[in-house]
């Protein structure tokens, strides 16, 4: 008969998820904020093609303070998942299976995801 008072294993009060698998299941959380910033693209094209009125309509919506953050989340996700992506092609060929090598590529992605955004938005600022 099983003792009932001790904890199932791993218990989640105590377990931490490593790094590389909070990264991987972003990875896919990220995948799925693309599609919907994909179907919002898509829904600013239809606008657009329906003419100059409803795209000034978009246009002051991005320029809106919880546009600027739509877009920098956007970013954000995009970077972080090109990133990642990378991280993934490179498992694919073998390489970056040890500890040393997964935590230097988690600590690489997330520099990069920074990196990469703080450009794109520098760009698009000052251009």
């Amino acid at each position: 008969m099983a003792n009932n008072d001790q904890p199932t294993s791993p218990h989640l009060q105590i377990y931490r998820l490593p790094l590389t698998a909070i990264m991987s299941i972003s990875h896919r959380a990220t995948g799925v904020f693309l599609s919907v910033g994909l179907l919002l693209t898509v829904i600013g094209l239809a606008v657009l093609a329906h003419g100059p009125t409803g795209w000034e309509s978009v246009q002051n919506l991005m320029l809106h303070w919880f546009g600027q953050l739509v877009l920098f989340g956007f970013t954000l996700v995009l970077n972080y998942h090109l990133c990642n992506g990378i991280r993934h092609l490179f498992w694919d060929i073998g390489h970056g299976f040890t500890l040393e090598a997964a935590s230097r590529a988690n600590k690489l992605v997330l520099i990069g995801t920074v990196v990469l955004t703080v450009l794109v938005w520098f760009v698009a600022l000052t251009v």
